[in-house]
């Protein structure tokens, strides 16, 4: 071979090594740009699925802790799970027509939840704290039933029922913290169940089942539902909701 031959030889062959070297330099590349589109992807994941965790923290702060007996919907459950009827009951502990449908059905509510008859929801709402002079008098007689639903179920009723018999006149500012207390306690609340209400733990719970319940449609109280279905009947005279409740039950 002459040596223009080899000459031409060798650069054919530098040639060909160099363009394999740019071919693998162009590879590595590639490959480490598509590894870091993936890192980057992995980061923005890890990144949202981070933000979506503290996103549930902050809600469920704002919810705020919900009763031992709280329902998803924003009610206290109390009697049979299986009952046939299933009550629901929207109620404010300053709102007069309340306490004239307590007055009317507490004694029929009270037996037909302890026979099995009927699943009673309360809703202890606070609609009217801005009827008690500032002191937020609806919200401060929920928290302390949500407590009693808390850590006393079984006293739930009878304290519901001593806030309703000495239920304060609408735009007054309510009974205190302290006059709450002893009824809880004449009611048979027991006395560390009492103290736990000054720590107002269930308020933030009161004010989201409030704002749910009002968003669903229930814009006043009283409001009975009988099975899903709203009570049109006389809620301020005994006995007709009782019949109510039986017709819905052989029904």
């Amino acid at each position: 071979m002459s040596t223009e031959a080899r000459i031409k030889s060798r650069e054919l062959r530098n040639a060909r090594a160099a363009a394999e070297r740019r071919r693998a330099k162009r590879t590595r590349l590639i490959a480490s740009g598509g590894g870091l589109i993936i890192v980057g992807l992995l980061v923005a994941i890890v990144i949202s699925l981070i933000n979506a965790a503290a996103n549930d923290v902050s809600s469920a702060a704002q919810r705020g802790k919900a009763p031992a007996i709280a329902t998803d919907g924003g009610a206290l459950a109390l009697g049979n799970a299986a009952a046939p009827v299933k009550l629901e009951v929207y109620l404010d502990y300053m709102c007069p027509y309340c306490g004239r449908f307590e007055q009317a059905n507490s004694s029929e509510l009270d037996r037909m939840v302890a026979d099995g008859t009927v699943r009673l929801e309360l809703y202890p709402l606070s609609f009217l704290d801005r009827a008690s002079s500032g002191t937020k008098y609806s919200t401060r007689a929920a928290n302390a039933i949500a407590t009693v639903a808390d850590l006393a179920p079984g006293k739930v009723l009878a304290l519901n029922t001593a806030l309703f018999a000495n239920q304060p006149e609408e735009g007054s500012r309510g009974l205190s913290d302290e006059e709450i207390a002893t009824l809880a306690r004449n009611a048979g609340v027991p006395a560390d169940v009492v103290a736990a209400f000054a720590g107002r733990g269930f308020e933030p719970w009161v004010a989201t089942s409030t704002q749910a319940v009002f968003n669903a449609g229930i814009s006043g109280t009283p409001t009975v539902k009988i099975n899903g279905k709203v009570f049109e009947g006389d809620l301020y005279t005994a006995g007709a909701l009782a019949a109510a409740v039986t017709a819905a039950k052989g029904q």
